[in-house]
Order: C-alpha cells, then structure tokens, then sequence
C-alpha cells in the first residue's frame, strides 16, 4: 500500500467511524434522552452541541467555521498528497477525516456533537473536568501525536522535507 492510498485510507476510517458513532448515539442510543450516563466514577457519556472549535473557543457562524475547517483541510491534504513517509500520510489522514466528521455535524447540525466527559471530584477544589470530546477529536489527537512522533524520534519526516516532499 502506498503512502497516499494509506493517508486516504485513514480518512475514510476515521470519518466513517466517527459518523457512524454520532449517529448510533443521537439516533439508536439516544443519549439526549438516557443522558448523562455515568460509565465510572471519573466518566459519564453526555450531549453537548458544541457551536464552537476546541474548548467552545471561537464561536462563529458555522459557515465561517466550515470556511476555516475546509481552508485547513486543503493545506493538509497538499502535505498528504507530497508526503512520502506513511506515518505521516496516516497521521494527516487521521486529522483529515475527523476535521470531515466535525465539518459534517457543523453542517447538518449546526455545531459538533461531543459525548465523552471525563472528570473528577476532588475535596478541596470540587469538580475537576475534561472539556467534552467525540471520535472525531480523537482522530485529530491522534494524527498530531504520530505526526510529534515522527518529529522527534524517527528521520522520515526530515527527510521527506529533504527530498522536497516528493511522493
């Protein structure tokens, strides 16, 4: 398999998991509903329609987010499509297909459907929470964490930049 195929590869896993995630717990699990859903003391599964982009950062009309998310997704697929290393070409597909997954939820819903709540409950300083994320986000980390890793501890990445990131 080569590099490109792999990186498109990876976009399309991570799109169609993402998808077919969201619309499992909107439509047959009906988490609006059943919610919150306490998994563990530390995790529940919850709907939040998030109208922004991390954090509920940045919150626009989406079709300037989908403007954004659409702009970011050519550069990287430009990389993807010059890359030669296939860790780089699966880390890129993987930040592809989630950026897809959220831009879809932002057109169809207006804004991304999260579910994933971790916290904690802690004496002194109350409840100690993690911002609320879905698959598609974990994509995205995922892609940067591999493209990091490359970065730092192997040579395929500089030398993809060496070879004018030919493919």
């Amino acid at each position: 398999m080569t590099p490109r195929v792999l990186g498109l590869f990876a976009i399309f896993l991570a799109l169609v998991i993402d998808q077919g995630h969201k619309h499992w717990m909107l439509y047959t699990y009906d988490i609006g509903a059943r919610q919150p859903v306490s998994v563990t003391p530390w995790f529940d599964l919850v709907l939040v329609f998030n109208t922004g982009i991390s954090y509920s950062w940045l919150q626009v009309h989406p079709l300037i987010l989908l403007a954004l998310m659409a702009t970011a997704v050519l550069f990287l697929a430009i990389w993807l499509w010059r890359a030669g290393s296939a860790l780089t070409t699966f880390g890129l597909g993987l930040i592809i297909g989630g950026a897809l997954g959220n831009a879809y939820d932002r057109w169809q819903y207006g804004a991304v459907a999260d579910f994933f709540y971790f916290h904690m409950d802690t004496e002194r300083y109350g409840r100690l929470s993690w911002y609320v994320f879905n698959l598609a986000d974990v994509a995205i980390v995922a892609g940067v964490a591999l493209l990091l890793y490359e970065t730092l501890f192997t040579g395929e990445s500089r030398q993809d930049r060496a070879d004018g990131a030919v493919g």
